[in-house]
């Protein structure tokens, strides 16, 4: 008797994506926050400036958000319950240890702006939650890790699986490695949205 085929899935790409419930008032405060922090960290803009940055971002300047502000501190505690799902889905062994948020920073990304793709070192997962996503905002996208390995593969057809459009309240989270990148903000509005890393501890 013949068997039927199977196919299977091995050593595959895992993208968490959850969306936070009752997030209004969070994002509201995020957002206050995040644009008065825009304004007056002028190291934070410096270095915005030197490096091409369009736009505001916290992640040279202010490594203690969470510490500073109540509505970054909640944010965190929120992180932390979810990379914990995340990290069961990995199937990760971590020897009584937990995924543990070291630092978080915000994205103010004004029409035009955009976030060359890279990695985040030094961090086991990563993520973004997204506090406003006005129409025309620009998706987050992922990098298929294979590329080196493609050789004369054909193309794959044009589909959804490697970008993700941004919701406010959307909480995202992925391997560390995994490259992305933020293409041109096409929305009027700024793009604001606050990233972060987790080590093990």
């Amino acid at each position: 008797m013949a068997i039927s085929p199977q196919i299977e899935a091995l050593f595959p790409t895992l993208v968490y994506r959850a969306e936070v419930a009752n997030a209004q008032r969070l994002n509201l405060e995020l957002e206050d926050a995040a644009l008065s922090l825009s304004q007056h960290d002028a190291k934070g803009r410096r270095w915005c400036e030197k490096h091409g940055y369009a736009g505001y971002t916290s992640y040279a300047s202010i490594d203690d958000l969470s510490q500073r502000s109540k509505p970054f501190a909640r944010l965190e505690k929120i992180i932390h319950a979810h990379a914990a799902d995340f990290a069961k889905s990995l199937q990760w062994n971590l020897r009584g240890g937990k995924p543990v948020c070291d630092s978080l920073w915000v994205n103010v990304l004004p029409q035009g702006g955009s976030h060359t793709s890279h990695i985040h070192t030094n961090a086991v997962l990563s993520g973004t939650y997204y506090v406003t996503a006005p129409e025309g905002a620009s998706p987050i996208v992922f990098e298929d890790p294979r590329h080196a390995m493609m050789m004369a593969a054909p193309p794959r057809k044009p589909g959804i699986y490697e970008s993700r459009v941004p919701k406010a309240g959307t909480l995202m989270l992925w391997e560390s490695w995994l490259r992305h990148e933020v293409p041109m903000n096409r929305a009027k509005e700024d793009r604001i949205s606050v990233s972060f890393n987790c080590v093990i501890g």
